[in-house]
Order: C-alpha cells, then structure tokens, then sequence
C-alpha cells in the first residue's frame, strides 16, 4: 500500500524565474562521503547539454579542518551568508545522530528556510534539520536504522519508515544512502521536467525512478539463470506481447507439461507464468506511456491487455499508480517548463 499522495506547505524556490536555482551541499566534520557525492553528482556535475543548470558550491557547515568518513580532507569555504542566500540546501548524512548542531549552522539553515529555500536531507542529515525545528508537525522518513531515534528525539516529527522519500514542498526527506539518489532526481525532475531527470538518470546508470512498496523499477524481469532453457520461450513472449499467452501454449513452446513449466518458472523468475507475463506487459506499458501519447485502449491492446479496465488493474498492481498517473509524471510527452514544480508531492516507497 502507498504512502498518501502529500502536498507541501511553501513551494520551493525552483517557482523563481530568471536564474536557475542554486544549491548549497554541506560539508562537515564526520561528513558521509558516498552521501555528499551523490548530491554532487547530480547537482555539480557540469551538464552543457542543458541550457540552465544548477548553480553549485560546497559550504563547510562548521569551521574547519573537515575531515570526512575514510580519511578524506575537505576544504570548503566557512560563510553561512551563502547558506541563507541559496534556493536548495542539501544535507548529507550527519555524523551521529545524538551530535549536537552547531548554533550557527542551525541559524542559517533557518534563515535560509524562512527565505524560501528548500531543505533536503539524506540519511542521517535528517537529524540536522530536525535540530533545528524544521521537521515539526511534518512527515519525514530516514533511515531505518535510525526511525526509533528520530522518533524517541523528536515525539513531534510524524516518522514514515516505509519510504524511498518524501516531499512536503519546502522540506524532502530521504531514506538510507543510495535512496537520496531517488530524491535528488525527484528534485531534478521538480525543477527541470521529465526529460532532464530521465538524461542525469542515463549519466548515472540507473532507473529515474524506482517504484514503492519495496518493489525495484526494473523494465524486464529476467531468468536467475541466463542459460536456462526458457530464455528462448521468454524472448518470444516479449516480442509478441500483444498475442493471448495462456500457460498451456507456453508450455506448448517450451515443450514442457503445464506442471513442469510452472515450477521451472519459478525456478528462472521466481515468479508463475501468469505473473511473470502480466509483469512483462506492464513493463512494456510502462516504455509506451514514457515515450508517447497513445490513447490508453491502443497501449492495452500492444501489450496484450483485453481491455483498458484490464491494463488498469494489472499496472496498479504491480505499480501502486494507475497509468494515468504514471504518464502525468513521467513522461517525456510532458510540456512542463524549465523550474516548473510539480505541484503535488508524494512520498515513494522504498
């Protein structure tokens, strides 16, 4: 089941025309080294086939030296005037959750916060925001090694553990490390549309989005084993998803009995032969509605749903969305303008 669809309070700087938005990440003592990287990678990375991109720096949360996790030297300029002027403010893992938060630091984040900026944490930098009272009364999630800390800390945070993030507007959150991965995406989609999002998704190897409910987004469901012997039966399927595929006819393919080709199913996908199809033909929904506008009754029937109630059924079950939905969000049809927000947030199942 997923999380309620949520609609942030302030809506975050991205809605200021003129200047691309730009993003503070910062650096301290103790800093998580895979956390700060991620933010930039997505944000700092230099990406000349944009025509905006986010203007980018690195600000040391306390004076230094800064030393982060492994050993490695950080040297970033001390000014929290930066930290009160920028549009984004990314928060990577904090150095321990029961850490004190310098006072300077919690001011500016403030301040900056009161200004329009957004805030967004990874991990464990969901503490830093906390301390400084910027998660009362929100919906918040972290890591699960850390949602009966955050909620002993802070009794008036509403803590949600079963989510990759969530974006209340002003303030997004993120699960364990590589889930801020999800949101900065999601940050980047916010702000510069599907295309965008889908083009640094590509850059980094990954999915744009991975699905909730713990549920990974991978197109195509694959045998465990490469050279079993249903590969060839599988690959047809695919290539005609749009024919009826009743067991007996796989079976027929595969010249197995029905009996046998159920448990060798399992054994190739871990899945029965019905599920595995449906799940083939959602994928194959899935790259229609991100790369078209097809009405909904030719997708049902390419990917061989018998009707579009039957396509609807099948994609809320193994997405959580309707493809309605999906489509609204994701894809690359979508006329939204450059720092355009999406203006409902929604929290993403881990």
């Amino acid at each position: 089941m997923h999380a309620p669809v949520r609609r942030g309070g302030k809506q975050g700087p991205s809605c200021r025309r003129g200047a691309a938005p730009s993003v503070c990440i910062l650096a301290y003592d103790g800093l998580c080294t895979f956390e700060f990287g991620i933010a930039v990678e997505v944000f700092g990375l230099p990406r000349p086939e944009f025509d905006k991109w986010y203007r980018f720096a690195v600000v040391a949360g306390e004076p230094g030296p800064l030393q982060a996790m492994g050993g490695i030297r950080v040297d970033a300029p001390y000014d929290p005037d930066k930290i009160k002027t920028a549009d984004l403010i990314v928060i990577p893992g904090w150095r321990s959750a029961d850490a004190p938060v310098p006072h300077a630091l919690c001011s500016a984040l403030r301040h900056a916060h009161s200004a329009g900026a957004r805030i967004a944490t990874i991990c464990s930098g969901v503490f830093v925001a906390a301390a400084c009272g910027l998660l009362d009364n929100r919906c918040v999630t972290t890591h699960w090694r850390y949602l009966d800390t955050l909620r002993t800390l802070y009794p008036g945070i509403n803590v949600d553990g079963d989510v990759l993030y969530i974006d209340e507007g002003d303030v997004l959150t993120s699960a364990g490390s590589a889930a801020g991965l999800d949101l900065c995406l999601h940050i980047v989609r916010r702000d510069f549309g599907v295309e965008a999002a889908n083009s640094v998704a590509r850059r980094l190897v990954l999915p744009a989005h991975r699905e909730g409910g713990q549920k990974q987004f991978v197109p195509r469901p694959v045998a465990r084993n490469r050279g079993h012997r249903l590969n060839a039966v599988l690959d047809r399927i695919r290539t005609q998803l749009d024919e009826a595929w009743p067991v007996a006819r796989m079976a027929d393919e595969a010249g197995m009995s029905t009996r046998t080709l159920m448990r060798r199913m399992r054994e190739a996908t871990g899945r029965t032969p019905q599920n595995w199809l449906a799940a083939e033909r959602v994928a194959h929904a899935v790259s229609l509605l991100e790369g078209g506008n097809a009405d909904l009754q030719d997708v049902a029937g390419a990917c061989g749903f018998n009707s579009v109630e039957s396509l609807r059924h099948h994609f809320r079950i193994i997405k959580g969305r309707p493809p309605t939905w999906y489509r609204a969000h994701f894809s690359c049809m979508e006329n939204r303008g450059p720092f355009e927000t999406n203006p409902v947030s929604r929290a993403t199942r881990r």
